[in-house]
């Protein structure tokens, strides 16, 4: 268990908090879902009220692969945001390091805050991101950005856990370089590992997981994982068609990776029935939310594809889940950005509601089931949603954080 920000003193303190805000923008530079924004609120509105000289640094999309469009992934939106939402002025620093933000960060008081620019402006942030760094250089490079990012505080926070999957300088390195200082988890972590990892470790039972999405290849460890925990697995989405073809049923159209069908049946064969797949499936001959569709309950004809789970098998699903105590969801059901496409998602939605009411604890795994949840209405009849989507299958597949592991334990 790690430390939170409820056991350190931070009154009078300078705190780096890192936080996600990597929120979606469209061409005007409008934030279009504040929901990363709107998570980190606890965690900075209990450090300022707590008298903390708050200094918040985030990421915002891929600067790096547009260089000459860096002034769209500027952090100015979010500072906006966050000062309507805390009721007082975030102001957006021109940069994350150098001497005028030093400068600024040591004129803060107690209960003040300001927001870094965005910390992917500089290249040492993503360095060699996830890989050994055989280069002296550029190693010296990430440790240099991140010794000014120690520099300007006296405590540490992370609250970032999209990104706690990754070995950026803010993640990882500026918490190794403030060994001795408080080094702890906002209140978004702390939940994020006790329903991702205390709740999916000691689960009730029945503990039942569904899994969907486009690939098999993005969650062989994931079913690996759980196939050691969960009473029942249920696959949809595409990537259901490749553990069909594998069996020799076909599937048309439908998107499969054949270089997956030896791994699909042996998955098949550890899981046993443990692991069911789609008994029929919404087809149609090409994604259009206009156009003719109809239901499969054998092989899918070699002019269609499936793009949804059939009503028998939402039935059936709905079911398992509903009678279940510990649910974890990760991948919509079909092509829910398209209707009829989106029916077996949206009911599965309403099965993990109507469990949530029952007494199930329901996490849903953030990315495409979170907007799902969103989009079927039912978001806050769900005991959690994971603010990380690649943070949290990582995490359900049980590989190491190496930024948490290197915060303070409690």
């Amino acid at each position: 268990m790690k430390k939170t920000i409820d056991d350190i003193n931070v009154r009078g303190k300078r705190i780096l908090v890192r936080l996600d805000l990597n929120v979606p923008l469209d061409d005007a530079g409008r934030i279009t879902d504040d929901r990363r924004i709107q998570a980190a609120l606890p965690t900075v509105k209990r450090l300022l009220a707590d008298g903390g000289r708050l200094v918040l640094m985030s990421h915002l999309g891929r600067p790096d692969e547009e260089p000459e469009q860096k002034h769209k992934y500027t952090l100015a939106p979010v500072a906006k945001r966050l000062s309507e939402l805390l009721g007082k002025a975030v102001p957006l620093l021109p940069d994350c390091v150098g001497p005028d933000v030093m400068a600024r960060v040591a004129r803060l008081h107690d209960g003040e805050v300001v927001l870094l620019e965005n910390l992917r402006f500089h290249e040492a942030e993503t360095i060699k991101d996830k890989k050994a760094v055989p280069n002296p250089k550029l190693r010296e490079q990430k440790d240099a950005f991140a010794r000014e990012l120690t520099s300007l505080a006296d405590v540490y926070v992370n609250d970032a856990f999209g990104t706690c999957h990754r070995d950026n300088a803010s993640m990882l390195t500026v918490p190794k370089l403030m060994a001795g200082k408080p080094r702890v988890v906002g209140y978004l972590v702390q939940r994020e590992l006790k329903f991702l990892g205390e709740t999916v470790s000691n689960p009730k039972r029945p503990f039942v997981c569904m899994l969907g999405g486009a690939k098999v290849s993005d969650k062989i460890g994931v079913i690996r994982s759980l196939l050691a925990k969960c009473d029942t697995i249920l696959i949809g989405g595409a990537m259901a068609y490749t553990f069909l073809a594998a069996d020799g049923m076909g599937v048309g159209k439908s998107m499969v990776e054949p270089e997956l069908y030896d791994t699909a049946r042996q998955l098949r064969t550890e899981a046993g029935p443990r692991l069911r797949l789609p008994v029929d499936s919404v087809v149609a001959s090409e994604i259009k939310a206009v156009g003719p569709s109809a239901v499969c309950t054998d092989s899918i004809p070699a002019d269609k594809m499936g793009l949804d789970i059939g009503p028998l098998t939402i039935k059936t699903y709905a079911e398992v889940v509903r009678t279940a105590k510990t649910v974890v969801w990760n991948g919509p059901m079909g092509v829910f950005e398209v209707a009829p496409f989106d029916q077996g998602t949206i009911a599965m939605a309403q099965a993990m509601a109507d469990a949530t009411v029952r007494g199930a604890i329901t996490i849903v795994g953030g990315g495409d089931s979170a907007a799902a949840m969103d989009k079927a209405g039912l978001a806050d009849r769900i005991t959690h949603i994971s603010t990380g989507g690649g943070a949290a299958l990582e995490f359900l597949e049980g590989k190491p954080f190496a930024a948490i592991d290197v915060l303070d334990e409690a």
